[in-house]
Parts: C-alpha cells; sequence; structure tokens
C-alpha cells in the first residue's frame, strides 16, 4: 500500500510520515517545495529521519504547478502543504496564501478526480475565528479572523465540493495549535523555550489570559492516521485539539518549571487576527475515530524543552 504525505518536511508532516513508516505502511511518497516561509535547511533536517528508509520517497514538487501523477497509486493522501502562519496572510503576504493553501489544494483535487484514493485534508482551527461557544463542535459557525483562517476555510469547502460532486472519499481534521519537538521556529513555544535558554526575555502579545486547546503532535498524527484509516467515516469534519484549555501564562509558568526558573516576560501589543480562545469538542472524533487526546501540556512541553536543548 501506497500512501501520499505533502507538507512532509513541515512540522506536523516529518511526524506523521515516521508514524506510517512505523506502522508497516508499504511505500511513503514525501511531497514538499521547501518553500523560504522559514530556514529550508531545518525543513531539511525533518526529513533526514526519513530518507535513509527504503520504503521512503521523496519528490521536491510545487503542488501550485506541478503535476501531481504521485496520486494515481495512492491509497490514501495527507494533504499537510501549505501556508501557516496568521500574521504574515495580511496585507501583500495574502497572495502567497490564496496560492499555497487554495490554488494548490484545488489542483490536488483535480488530479485526485481520476484516482480512486481517499483524501485527509489538514485544516485548522483558525477557520472558527471566536467562535460562539467553547468547546466549539464542528458545526458551529466558521467565522475567521485572519486571511489565513479565510484561506483554510475555503480549501475546506473545496475539498467537500469534490466530495459532495465528485464522489470523492475525503475527510478534514481541524488542528488545535499543535506543539512539539520540531515545532516552526515562529510558533509560540519554539519562540518561548528558544529565548528561556538564551537567557533572553520571552516575549508575548497581549496579557497572557488568553486559551488555547494545545495539540501534542503525536496526538494530532494519531487522529490524522485515523481519519486515514475509518472505512465509513460519516461526518467528515473532526476537531483535533489536546482535551483542555490553557492561558499563555499556564505555559510560561509549567516552563518556568521545567527549567527551573521564573520566565522574564515581555508583553507586546495583541497582534491582528489572533483569537481570544479557542477550545475543541472532541465528541465526533471520540466516537467515529475511536480517538482521544492523550499527552498532557506539562508532559509535553517536558519533550519539547528536551528535544530543543
Amino acid at each position: 500500500m501506497t500512501v501520499v504525505v505533502t507538507g512532509v518536511a513541515g512540522f506536523i508532516g516529518s511526524h506523521l510520515a515516521r508514524r506510517l513508516l512505523d506502522q508497516q505502511v508499504q511505500d511513503v511518497v514525501g511531497i514538499d517545495c521547501l518553500t523560504d516561509y522559514y530556514e529550508p535547511s531545518l525543513k531539511r533536517s525533518n526529513l533526514s529521519g526519513l530518507l535513509g528508509d527504503p520504503r521512503f520517497r521523496f519528490e521536491q514538487l510545487d503542488l501550485a504547478q506541478d503535476g501531481a501523477d504521485f496520486v494515481a497509486d495512492a491509497s490514501c493522501v495527507y494533504h499537510l502543504a501549505g501556508q501557516p502562519g496568521v500574521r504574515m496572510s495580511w496585507g501583500d503576504g495574502f497572495a502567497s496564501y490564496v496560492r499555497n493553501n487554495i490554488v494548490a489544494t484545488h489542483r490536488l483535487l483535480e488530479a485526485m478526480r481520476e484516482s480512486t484514493g481517499r483524501l485527509v485534508f489538514a485544516s485548522s482551527s483558525s477557520v472558527y475565528g471566536d467562535a460562539d461557544r467553547y468547546p466549539t463542535t464542528e458545526d458551529s459557525l466558521p467565522q475567521p479572523s485572519s486571511p489565513y483562517g479565510v484561506t483554510k476555510l475555503c480549501s475546506e469547502q473545496l475539498v467537500m465540493a469534490y466530495a459532495r460532486s465528485a464522489g470523492l472519499d475525503a475527510r478534514c481534521v481541524r488542528y488545535f495549535t499543535v506543539y512539539g519537538p520540531r515545532q516552526r521556529p515562529d510558533m509560540a513555544f519554539s519562540r518561548f523555550i528558544a529565548a528561556a535558554q538564551r537567557g533572553e526575555p520571552v516575549e508575548i502579545y497581549g496579557d497572557g489570559q488568553q486559551t488555547r486547546d494545545f495539540t501534542y503532535v503525536s496526538d494530532a498524527v494519531d487522529a490524522t492516521v485515523r481519519a486515514g484509516s475509518v472505512t465509513d467515516a460519516g461526518k467528515r469534519i473532526f476537531n483535533v485539539g489536546g482535551g483542555s484549555r490553557a492561558t499563555v501564562l499556564d505555559v510560561l509558568r509549567i516552563l518556568g518549571d521545567i527549567l527551573g526558573k521564573p520566565l522574564d516576560v515581555r508583553r507586546l501589543p495583541p497582534q491582528p487576527g489572533d483569537v481570544r480562545d479557542t477550545g475543541a469538542d472532541l465528541s465526533r472524533a471520540r466516537d467515529t475515530l475511536g480517538w482521544s487526546p492523550r499527552v498532557t501540556l506539562a508532559n509535553g512541553l517536558r519533550a519539547q524543552v528536551k528535544a530543543s536543548a
């Protein structure tokens, strides 16, 4: 059996490919165009643990312009490729988000019209914006607060349109703030840990009382694999969260305990598009995928700190 992971050199994609290989999938084809959104050398480092495996093949392709012949023999395509980040999606940066999220997804969907494979699309809790209730169910009204969230919602809607009209067997997983080893350097936990280890102030946006449903990467990967494995998904969109909400100040306190000293915190103004709270209702994932998160925030942070040492 051959499966495809797009965005394989990224944070979650590299963990997902490793999990699939460990589960004895016959072949994993990894696709990535190694953009410079962050340092490509870090992405190549993410690939280093995969390239020596004879069941893994890497292809450097740009889904927004290159062909997608790799889908022809794939039993499942895990589509994690895309342009991440809320803050860079404003202004002139939006064009890259349209290209790398919407256009790339559309071209992949067109290629899969002739295939019999399944698609799992990696979406984001950003589609909810400031949700109308917490915990937030998949049936809540999407109201993105950033251009990034708009492109993820648009890509979701494209996937569902192809499922309804072209018969594509597709599912979407909405990730809630994933963290862990190999997390992108622009993400909060990576920045906090790096600054603290250098003895520099830790910069946070806003008052630190905003809450997030932080999800450890192995839990996110497990949910993603299950979404690609279940035969009758019924409902096609699944929240993937950590199981509890915590404030940014809670995170800083835990990190201080792990590092053995309180952190020097510097507060910056809130940023456009940053929602106040997120919180996932996980009932659908539990009922349909048989999945629940296992890693606590304290244990996950401890693992990320250890990996960054």
